[in-house]
Protein backbone atom coordinates (compact mmCIF):
# COMPACT_ATOMS: atom_id res chain seq x y z
CA UNK A 1 0.00 0.00 0.00
CA UNK A 2 1.37 3.43 -1.29
CA UNK A 3 1.02 6.23 1.48
CA UNK A 4 1.48 9.68 1.07
CA UNK A 5 0.42 12.82 1.35
CA UNK A 6 2.94 15.03 -0.89
CA UNK A 7 0.14 15.54 -3.11
CA UNK A 8 -2.74 16.57 -0.16
CA UNK A 9 -3.75 12.99 -1.36
CA UNK A 10 -5.98 10.23 0.20
CA UNK A 11 -6.57 7.23 -1.50
CA UNK A 12 -9.64 5.83 -0.94
CA UNK A 13 -10.19 2.30 -0.24
CA UNK A 14 -13.68 1.81 -0.54
CA UNK A 15 -14.80 -0.54 -3.67
CA UNK A 16 -18.51 -0.37 -2.43
CA UNK A 17 -17.98 3.84 -2.99
CA UNK A 18 -15.94 3.58 -5.83
CA UNK A 19 -18.30 1.84 -7.85
CA UNK A 20 -21.57 4.22 -6.26
CA UNK A 21 -18.94 7.78 -8.04
CA UNK A 22 -18.74 5.68 -11.45
CA UNK A 23 -22.88 4.34 -11.12
CA UNK A 24 -23.70 8.45 -10.28
CA UNK A 25 -21.22 9.54 -13.13
CA UNK A 26 -23.92 7.75 -15.61
CA UNK A 27 -21.05 6.62 -18.12
CA UNK A 28 -22.26 5.34 -21.63
CA UNK A 29 -19.95 3.65 -24.55
CA UNK A 30 -19.96 7.55 -26.33
CA UNK A 31 -17.97 8.81 -23.27
CA UNK A 32 -15.00 9.99 -22.95
CA UNK A 33 -14.19 10.32 -19.46
CA UNK A 34 -11.40 12.31 -17.63
CA UNK A 35 -10.18 11.04 -14.56
CA UNK A 36 -7.54 13.72 -12.48
CA UNK A 37 -5.46 11.49 -9.75
CA UNK A 38 -5.29 7.81 -10.90
CA UNK A 39 -3.99 7.26 -7.66
CA UNK A 40 -4.08 3.48 -6.45
CA UNK A 41 -6.13 2.46 -10.09
CA UNK A 42 -9.89 1.79 -7.72
CA UNK A 43 -11.92 3.86 -10.09
CA UNK A 44 -10.13 3.50 -13.47
CA UNK A 45 -10.84 0.13 -14.29
CA UNK A 46 -14.45 0.20 -13.27
CA UNK A 47 -14.62 3.78 -15.50
CA UNK A 48 -13.33 2.00 -18.22
CA UNK A 49 -15.91 -0.69 -18.20
CA UNK A 50 -18.73 2.08 -18.94
CA UNK A 51 -16.45 4.18 -21.09
CA UNK A 52 -15.35 4.29 -25.08
CA UNK A 53 -12.26 6.33 -23.35
CA UNK A 54 -10.67 6.59 -20.24
CA UNK A 55 -8.18 9.57 -20.03
CA UNK A 56 -6.21 9.11 -16.50
CA UNK A 57 -3.85 11.48 -15.08
CA UNK A 58 -1.59 11.70 -12.16
CA UNK A 59 1.10 14.32 -11.36
CA UNK A 60 3.22 10.99 -9.34
CA UNK A 61 5.36 8.88 -11.45
CA UNK A 62 5.16 5.99 -9.52
CA UNK A 63 1.20 5.77 -9.44
CA UNK A 64 1.35 6.29 -13.13
CA UNK A 65 4.09 3.14 -13.64
CA UNK A 66 2.10 1.31 -10.88
CA UNK A 67 -1.37 1.98 -13.03
CA UNK A 68 0.48 1.11 -16.69
CA UNK A 69 1.45 -2.51 -14.82
CA UNK A 70 -2.25 -3.37 -13.23
CA UNK A 71 -3.69 -1.96 -16.45
CA UNK A 72 -1.74 -3.27 -19.20
CA UNK A 73 -4.99 -5.56 -20.59
CA UNK A 74 -7.26 -2.35 -21.05
CA UNK A 75 -7.07 -1.05 -23.98
CA UNK A 76 -9.45 1.92 -23.93
CA UNK A 77 -6.95 3.60 -21.33
CA UNK A 78 -4.65 6.22 -21.55
CA UNK A 79 -2.01 7.07 -18.51
CA UNK A 80 -0.72 10.58 -18.48
CA UNK A 81 1.99 11.88 -16.16
CA UNK A 82 1.47 15.34 -15.33
CA UNK A 83 -0.66 18.25 -14.08
CA UNK A 84 -4.22 17.07 -15.54
CA UNK A 85 -4.99 21.00 -15.32
CA UNK A 86 -2.91 21.40 -18.38
CA UNK A 87 -3.95 18.51 -20.75
CA UNK A 88 -5.43 19.45 -23.42
CA UNK A 89 -7.66 16.40 -24.13
CA UNK A 90 -11.43 16.66 -24.88
CA UNK A 91 -13.87 14.63 -22.48
CA UNK A 92 -17.06 14.23 -21.68
CA UNK A 93 -17.16 13.31 -18.31
CA UNK A 94 -15.30 14.19 -15.34
CA UNK A 95 -14.58 12.03 -12.31
CA UNK A 96 -12.47 12.60 -9.35
CA UNK A 97 -11.64 11.90 -5.95
CA UNK A 98 -9.58 15.82 -5.65
CA UNK A 99 -6.61 16.10 -3.74
CA UNK A 100 -7.64 18.57 -1.06
CA UNK A 101 -4.93 21.16 -2.07
CA UNK A 102 -6.23 21.30 -5.36
CA UNK A 103 -9.91 21.51 -4.87
CA UNK A 104 -10.43 25.24 -5.61
CA UNK A 105 -7.82 25.26 -8.74
CA UNK A 106 -9.76 22.04 -10.31
CA UNK A 107 -13.38 23.97 -9.69
CA UNK A 108 -11.87 26.66 -11.68
CA UNK A 109 -10.36 24.99 -14.64
CA UNK A 110 -14.05 22.58 -14.69
CA UNK A 111 -15.77 26.07 -14.97
CA UNK A 112 -14.00 27.20 -17.60
CA UNK A 113 -13.50 23.74 -19.67
CA UNK A 114 -16.47 22.44 -22.05
CA UNK A 115 -18.17 18.55 -20.71
CA UNK A 116 -21.36 17.52 -19.86
CA UNK A 117 -21.41 16.68 -16.05
CA UNK A 118 -18.95 14.79 -13.15
CA UNK A 119 -18.92 13.44 -9.84
CA UNK A 120 -16.23 14.37 -7.50
CA UNK A 121 -15.29 13.59 -3.96
CA UNK A 122 -14.42 16.79 -1.84
CA UNK A 123 -13.60 17.47 1.45
CA UNK A 124 -17.09 18.72 3.14
CA UNK A 125 -15.62 21.97 4.00
CA UNK A 126 -15.24 22.93 0.90
CA UNK A 127 -18.04 21.39 -0.53
CA UNK A 128 -19.92 23.23 1.99
CA UNK A 129 -18.43 26.14 0.27
CA UNK A 130 -19.47 25.54 -3.40
CA UNK A 131 -23.18 25.29 -2.00
CA UNK A 132 -23.00 28.13 0.35
CA UNK A 133 -26.48 30.08 -0.39
CA UNK A 134 -25.98 32.70 2.41
CA UNK A 135 -23.83 36.06 1.30
CA UNK A 136 -21.83 36.08 4.75
CA UNK A 137 -20.47 32.33 4.11
CA UNK A 138 -20.02 32.41 0.40
CA UNK A 139 -16.49 32.84 -1.50
CA UNK A 140 -15.89 33.32 -4.78
CA UNK A 141 -15.23 29.91 -5.63
CA UNK A 142 -19.14 29.45 -4.52
CA UNK A 143 -20.53 32.07 -7.02
CA UNK A 144 -18.10 30.90 -9.48
CA UNK A 145 -19.38 27.11 -9.19
CA UNK A 146 -23.10 28.34 -8.74
CA UNK A 147 -22.75 29.91 -12.41
CA UNK A 148 -20.67 27.06 -13.92
CA UNK A 149 -22.61 24.01 -12.80
CA UNK A 150 -25.52 22.53 -10.96
CA UNK A 151 -24.58 20.77 -8.20
CA UNK A 152 -25.99 18.02 -6.29
CA UNK A 153 -24.84 16.33 -2.92
CA UNK A 154 -24.56 12.82 -3.59
CA UNK A 155 -23.99 11.31 -0.07
CA UNK A 156 -21.16 11.90 2.90
CA UNK A 157 -18.34 9.89 2.91
CA UNK A 158 -16.41 9.15 6.27
CA UNK A 159 -12.93 9.77 6.41
CA UNK A 160 -12.36 6.27 7.73
CA UNK A 161 -12.72 5.35 3.67
CA UNK A 162 -9.36 6.66 2.95
CA UNK A 163 -5.29 5.04 3.09
CA UNK A 164 -4.20 7.46 4.98
CA UNK A 165 -7.16 8.72 6.82
CA UNK A 166 -7.43 12.32 6.52
CA UNK A 167 -8.45 14.44 9.53
CA UNK A 168 -12.31 15.42 7.86
CA UNK A 169 -15.14 13.68 6.15
CA UNK A 170 -15.75 14.38 2.26
CA UNK A 171 -18.52 14.34 -0.27
CA UNK A 172 -19.26 13.07 -3.43
CA UNK A 173 -20.76 15.76 -5.69
CA UNK A 174 -22.69 15.60 -8.93
CA UNK A 175 -21.71 18.52 -11.09
CA UNK A 176 -23.58 19.32 -14.43
CA UNK A 177 -21.87 21.91 -16.81
CA UNK A 178 -24.25 25.49 -17.25
CA UNK A 179 -22.12 27.66 -18.36
CA UNK A 180 -19.02 27.75 -19.64
CA UNK A 181 -16.76 30.77 -17.88
CA UNK A 182 -13.95 32.76 -19.58
CA UNK A 183 -10.28 33.10 -17.66
CA UNK A 184 -11.18 36.72 -17.48
CA UNK A 185 -14.37 36.03 -15.73
CA UNK A 186 -13.26 33.70 -13.29
CA UNK A 187 -10.39 36.04 -12.24
CA UNK A 188 -12.59 39.69 -11.87
CA UNK A 189 -14.90 37.37 -9.54
CA UNK A 190 -11.97 36.86 -7.50
CA UNK A 191 -11.10 40.20 -7.18
CA UNK A 192 -13.91 41.53 -6.29
CA UNK A 193 -14.10 39.26 -3.38
CA UNK A 194 -10.84 40.84 -2.37
CA UNK A 195 -12.80 44.16 -2.09
CA UNK A 196 -15.63 42.47 -0.44
CA UNK A 197 -15.74 45.23 2.25
CA UNK A 198 -16.10 48.05 0.18
CA UNK A 199 -19.36 49.13 -1.56
CA UNK A 200 -20.05 48.70 -5.32
CA UNK A 201 -19.14 51.94 -6.48
CA UNK A 202 -15.56 51.69 -4.70
CA UNK A 203 -15.08 48.62 -6.26
CA UNK A 204 -15.59 49.86 -9.85
CA UNK A 205 -13.54 52.75 -8.79
CA UNK A 206 -10.38 50.12 -8.69
CA UNK A 207 -11.37 49.31 -12.59
CA UNK A 208 -11.73 52.61 -13.86
CA UNK A 209 -15.55 52.62 -13.92
CA UNK A 210 -18.32 54.58 -12.20
CA UNK A 211 -21.75 53.42 -10.25
CA UNK A 212 -23.88 55.13 -8.20
CA UNK A 213 -24.87 51.72 -6.26
CA UNK A 214 -23.62 51.64 -2.47
CA UNK A 215 -24.62 48.11 -1.81
CA UNK A 216 -21.68 45.39 -0.50
CA UNK A 217 -20.69 42.02 -2.55
CA UNK A 218 -22.89 40.72 0.50
CA UNK A 219 -25.72 42.61 -0.44
CA UNK A 220 -25.57 41.19 -3.87
CA UNK A 221 -27.06 38.02 -5.33
CA UNK A 222 -25.02 35.63 -7.56
CA UNK A 223 -25.96 37.10 -11.09
CA UNK A 224 -25.69 40.52 -9.75
CA UNK A 225 -22.32 39.61 -9.02
CA UNK A 226 -21.74 38.03 -12.56
CA UNK A 227 -23.36 40.93 -13.79
CA UNK A 228 -20.54 43.48 -12.31
CA UNK A 229 -17.75 41.24 -13.03
CA UNK A 230 -19.14 41.13 -16.84
CA UNK A 231 -19.25 45.05 -16.13
CA UNK A 232 -15.75 45.45 -15.43
CA UNK A 233 -14.89 43.01 -18.32
CA UNK A 234 -16.38 45.84 -20.88
CA UNK A 235 -14.14 47.76 -22.98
Amino acid sequence: MIKRKRFGQHFLNSNSIAKSIVSEAKITKNDVVFELGTGLGILTPLLCDKANKVISVDVDKQLIENAKSLFTNIDNLILKLGDGFQIMDSFSIFVSNLPYSKSREAIEWLAKSSFSHGVIMVQKEFAEKLLAKSSKKRKAISVIADHAFEIKIISNVDKNNFSPPPKVDSMILQIVKKNTMKKDLVQIINQIFSYRRKTVKNILKQFNKESVIDKRIDDLSGDEIINLANQILEK
